[in-house]
């Protein structure tokens, strides 16, 4: 997205929900409305809890196995967005956290989002989760151990 779209939608979505609360309520009512908004919430937090701890258990499985769960996280960061959206009062906002409860649609938004997510490992398991690799080494060098400056050739059996 680009930056300059970031503050119109920061101020086009809360008059948009503004608009939509008052044609909602002008069909149902006041009191309809009112309800309708936390039942929205409710269903999001039992939602979210439902899928989320489904969800955390896929990605501890993957990661028994040894596999990265790119999916699975991704599929977690959409379930807690569709949580989040939820619970806000809205409708707007409440039929797109619906849509990201749905394995389908996440699974669609997967698909688009995943050749623009670069995953970068670090640590011991950066090459899996099984652990490091026989050929890594690591060197542990103190402060006074190490300097910027050009190696000496003849000590570290360089040529020259």
């Amino acid at each position: 997205m680009r930056p300059s779209l970031l503050p119109f939608l920061i101020f086009l979505v809360p008059v948009l929900e503004i608009a939509t609360f008052v044609v909602v309520g002008s069909h149902i009512g006041v009191l309809a409305t009112l309800l309708l908004v936390m039942a929205t919430s409710v269903a999001g937090a039992a939602l979210l809890r439902i899928q989320g701890l489904g969800t955390l258990a896929r990605i501890r499985a993957q990661v028994d196995r040894g596999a990265l769960p790119n999916r699975e996280l991704a599929h977690g960061a959409m379930i807690l967005v569709a949580g989040l959206l939820l619970l806000m009062p809205g409708f707007l906002t409440d039929v797109v956290g619906l849509l990201l409860f749905i394995p389908p649609v996440r699974d669609a938004a997967w698909r688009l989002l995943r050749s623009r997510i670069v995953v970068v490992a670090r640590g011991p398991w950066a090459g899996g989760f099984g652990g490091p690799r026989p050929d890594d080494r690591t060197i542990d060098l103190d402060s006074d151990e190490f300097s910027r400056s050009q190696p000496d050739r003849d000590r570290l059996g360089g040529p020259g």
